[in-house]
């Protein structure tokens, strides 16, 4: 038996609303906070990048054969590095070594044409004779010294009668003289030496002072 519906009863269905006009929804679009808080739409399944998946056979010996490419360059690399390493400090030793000889040689050389003087010196100290021959003697260990010093271009600074030159004289007070212009070096209290045009140490002089010159 067929149930009838009751004529008094009242079929309620939901009407669809209405769209949003024009205007709200380009309002809507302008408010960054209606857009912020706008539910995020699902991530397309097309975008997603496929998962990988196992790799042949062919490929994985194709891998570890670049790899093991690789890793034999590297070692290469690194024993190349070691070597070189090796090379710069036996070449840094050898050139210390290289200066050291050549300075024992030039010390060596200088030291061969003293040795003379020096015996000449030790037979003056054993020498019995007057003062007037150990003064000799003295004079004659003394050219012997200056002229081994020339032979390495070591030369006496001028003093005596020159004038007075701070570069090369360091004057330790002045004298008067009548006989010698004023400013110039009236007496030498130690000498001083120059190798070539290199100055080694300057003389001890003292100035002449002429009293004419002065007050004119």
């Amino acid at each position: 038996m067929s149930h009838k519906p009751h004529k008094d009863a009242e079929v309620k269905t939901h009407a669809p609303e209405p769209p949003a006009s024009v205007d709200e929804t380009v309002t809507a679009l302008a408010d960054p906070e209606a857009v912020a808080s706008a539910p995020d739409s699902p991530p397309s399944t097309s975008d997603a990048e496929p998962e990988p998946g196992p790799i042949s056979r062919a490929e994985f010996d194709q891998l570890k054969s670049a790899y093991e490419q690789l890793k034999a360059e590297r070692d290469q690399l690194v024993d190349r590095v070691a070597r070189l390493q090796a090379e710069f400090e036996n070449a840094r030793k050898r050139a210390e070594r290289e200066r050291q000889d050549f300075k024992d040689y030039a010390t060596g050389n200088v030291i061969e044409r003293f040795l003379p003087v020096l015996d000449n010196f030790e037979l003056a100290l054993k020498a019995t004779g007057s003062a007037d021959q150990l003064r000799s003697g003295i004079e004659l260990i003394v050219k012997q010294m200056e002229d081994v010093l020339r032979q390495f271009q070591v030369l006496p600074v001028p003093a005596v009668g020159e004038q007075f030159d701070p570069r090369h004289h360091e004057a330790l007070g002045t004298v008067e003289r009548d006989d010698l212009p004023d400013q110039h070096v009236a007496e030498e209290i130690r000498r001083g030496y120059k190798l070539r045009e290199r100055l080694l140490r300057p003389a001890m002089v003292r100035v002449a002072s002429n009293p004419k010159q002065t007050s004119e």
